[in-house]
């Protein structure tokens, strides 16, 4: 059984740079069309003041953090056991190319079913740019099996 004692556990926060090639490149790859991730002047057009960062780009932050997947080492956790079970969004402002966002993270919750045959840990991540405006947040439920 995971150590319920980490529920609230914040973890260390870290900041990375975004990256205009980086967005286009996250573009491309979830395979969004839209002109205004990807061309500077079609963003400055729609309003833009450089490319935005394209919906859910904000997991791609929590990858970039000094430790791959934190959670894994701090609860003893064998990657192989471990499923994505949920992703959800809120966008409270907009992340831009040129951007400092600094990522802060905790465990929410932690529960079990199936007689302990499946844990759930709920996270939440905070995004908060250069200027101190929280700009998302994330919340995912990350399954493990027993």
């Amino acid at each position: 059984m995971l150590d319920k004692s980490k529920i609230g556990h914040e973890f260390t926060p870290f900041t990375v740079d975004v990256e205009k090639g980086r967005l286009k490149f996250f573009a491309q790859a979830i395979g969004e069309t839209n002109p205004i991730y990807t061309d500077e002047k079609a963003a400055q057009a729609a309003g833009y003041k450089a490319l935005p960062a394209p919906p859910t780009f904000m997991f791609s932050i929590d990858l970039d953090g000094p430790e791959f997947l934190p959670m894994l080492d701090m609860l003893q956790m064998d990657i192989g056991k471990v499923l994505h079970g949920s992703q959800e969004f809120e966008y409270l402002g907009q992340v831009y190319a040129g951007d400092r966002i600094t990522q802060t993270s905790k465990i929410l919750n932690m529960f079990d079913k199936k007689g302990g045959a499946l844990e759930f840990i709920e996270q939440e991540s905070a995004y908060t740019n250069q200027d101190g405006e929280l700009v998302g947040k994330a919340k995912q439920t990350i399954v493990y099996r027993n």
